[in-house]
């Protein structure tokens, strides 16, 4: 098995579960709080690859933080048990991309969400076994930049790429010391990528060019 290593952030970059993230946590903000107002997608998309007290700081700030916390962390609850029935939405051609990079090269998830979210994607996706490991902030409390350091200790992988979609991404490829592909269909921006990708489908050509690889 080959030591070279692309590992993706989640959301924005191998799904959207935004719509789906957006109705859980308006329902539950509406059964505890008095706020008339809904999530959007739009907000979502603002804080998905955050830390969970940036997350609940930005969306509850006039609360304590202790408040803050207690809410967002009833969001999250109720957006795991709505997200094992509803699926969201995969990104097209996403399945046959990952199955070809995974002929020459380790392929794992690293994201800052809470522990069990990974986990759902990969019961929905349909394709698990093509991913050799995963880790989440919520697992181990590191810095995104850490989670791949970890991953990329625990599967041998010293020539690595990172694939995300916001400047957060980039900022923990280059804290584990590694490239950063920017997926600029996503939800964010990045400011000095190795590359960029506008489609998930360039990625095995993009990822080639990086690692130096022939076709």
């Amino acid at each position: 098995m080959s030591s070279k290593g692309i590992l993706f952030d989640l959301d924005g970059t191998l799904w959207d579960s935004s719509a789906e993230v957006a109705e859980a946590w308006s329902r539950c903000i509406a059964e505890q709080t008095d706020r008339p107002e809904r999530v959007t997608q739009s907000d979502l998309r603002g804080l998905m690859g955050k830390t969970l007290e940036v997350i609940a700081a930005e969306m509850f700030p006039t609360l304590p933080q202790a408040e803050q916390i207690r809410l967002i962390r009833l969001c999250e609850d109720r957006e795991m048990e709505y997200l094992q029935t509803h699926k969201p939405a995969f990104f097209k051609g996403e399945e046959e991309l990952l199955r070809l990079l995974e002929k020459d090269y380790r392929l794992a998830i690293v994201s800052n969400c809470q522990e069990g979210y990974i986990e759902i994607y990969l019961g929905h996706c349909g394709y698990p076994e093509l991913f050799c490991d995963f880790e989440s902030a919520g697992a181990t409390g590191l810095s995104k930049g850490g989670n791949i350091q970890l991953v990329m200790q625990r599967n041998g992988i010293d020539d690595c790429i990172y694939v995300g979609d916001t400047r957060g991404d980039e900022l923990a490829a280059r804290e584990a010391g590694i490239k950063f592909i920017h997926a600029a269909y996503g939800f964010g921006k990045a400011e000095a990528p190795d590359g960029v990708i506008n489609d998930i489908s360039e990625l095995a050509a993009e990822a080639r060019r990086l690692f130096g690889d022939t076709p």
